[in-house]
């Protein structure tokens, strides 16, 4: 299981593919993948990672998490 920011246990989302095709970065306007052990939405070419809260991707700039 996945931990939220409380450190508390969450189950792992799953994400619809016809979803995850209709999103995209809002910074670069490129594909996502969804990484289901972190349960985020990850933007390899803006080098970002969006949280999924409670189901519902967060497509803000200022709530991604910056990838190495």
């Amino acid at each position: 299981m996945a931990k939220d920011m409380s450190g508390k246990d969450t189950p792992k989302q799953i994400i619809d593919p016809k979803m995850l095709s209709a999103l995209v970065c809002p910074k670069t306007r490129s594909a996502l993948t969804f990484d289901s052990a972190a349960n985020e939405l990850i933007s390899k070419k803006a080098k970002l990672a969006y949280p999924i809260r409670e189901g519902v991707p967060i497509m803000l700039i200022e709530e991604a998490r910056q990838l190495d």
